[in-house]
């Protein structure tokens, strides 16, 4: 990209930021996506990505083209799928929240390679209605992997083939092969051949059945309701609080029994005051009948009726 910086105007903000990103993705290789523009219009770029890993995309490889807009960076840049995959629609610019169906969130730090690792990230996710998106099954989405990795896509011209044929062999040096996903028949299906080549199947009679030893089982599934501690009484602690800091979150939970003994003693104490007060209310009472029982003595016994 060297000659193609001269046959740019490098002093323009947009081309100089895109012919440092060239740079950085040839001085940084990643085995997930291969990236690079046309060699007579930088603002088109040509990549492909591999399928992330433990989904039904893994070991595929999907070409894509990214248009670039004249303000980058200040704008975001559109997208579209070229291989078939079961999550988008080829051939369309679809909606993601770093296309150019959503400037809002859009950041100019970002760059052609955080794009990619975030187009990566969004494969397995639930379409949710979103333009350009598809919801094939696993198994089609399976199948679309095994065979995206044949050959790269045809395109119209001949210079974008030829970029488009060169990442394909680049990404394919660097693939993982498409995990085998079936799964082995059941155990109860099985069937064992007898020396005189008959098949028979391996359930037991009934009687066998009867004599034969319990098999092992795993406890914990079935002793999981049983042996599963009762609810707490008392709300254990925000789920954030202990993410964040579990020192604070065991405190917090320290904390809620404290509280409630704390409630229940001023309880207690409330009812203790409510009764020394009543016992005080009726020893004052007699303590003031008794003084007018004397009073009435005293003036009778001088003369005063009363």
């Amino acid at each position: 990209m060297a000659e193609g910086g001269e046959r740019f105007n490098v002093r323009n903000p947009a081309v100089k930021r895109i012919l440092q990103e060239v740079k950085e993705l040839q001085n940084n290789p990643n085995d997930d996506y291969v990236s690079m523009p046309l060699e007579d219009n930088i603002f088109e770029w040509q990549f492909a990505i591999r399928g992330p890993k433990e989904t039904e995309f893994e070991g595929g490889i999907y070409h894509g083209r990214i248009q670039l807009p004249p303000e980058y960076p200040l704008k975001p840049p559109e997208f579209v799928l070229l291989t078939p995959n079961g999550r988008f629609e080829t051939k369309t610019k679809i909606c993601l929240s770093i296309s150019a169906h959503h400037p809002e969130f859009w950041q100019p730090s970002w760059s052609v390679r955080t794009a990619l690792v975030a187009l990566i990230a969004f494969m397995p996710t639930k379409p949710e209605g979103a333009i350009g998106s598809l919801d094939y099954t696993k198994e089609e989405r399976r199948a679309l992997a095994i065979k995206s990795r044949d050959a790269a896509p045809r395109v119209s011209t001949p210079e974008r083939q030829k970029l488009i044929d060169e990442i394909h062999v680049e990404m394919m040096k660097r693939a993982h092969p498409v995990p085998d996903t079936k799964e082995p028949p059941p155990e109860d299906a099985a069937k064992e051949v007898e020396n005189n080549g008959v098949e028979v199947e391996t359930t037991p009679s009934p009687a066998s059945r009867d004599l034969a030893p319990a098999p092992a089982l795993d406890p914990a599934p079935a002793l999981a309701p049983v042996l599963a501690p009762a609810p707490a009484l008392i709300a254990p602690a925000p789920a954030t609080i202990d993410a964040v800091n579990p020192p604070a979150a065991a405190a917090a939970v320290a904390a809620i029994p404290a509280a409630g003994i704390r409630a229940r003693r001023s309880e207690e104490q409330a009812v203790q005051q409510s009764s020394d007060f009543g016992l005080t209310a009726l020893a004052i009472g007699l303590a003031i009948a008794i003084v007018g029982i004397l009073v009435r003595k005293a003036l009778r016994h001088y003369g005063y009726v009363i």
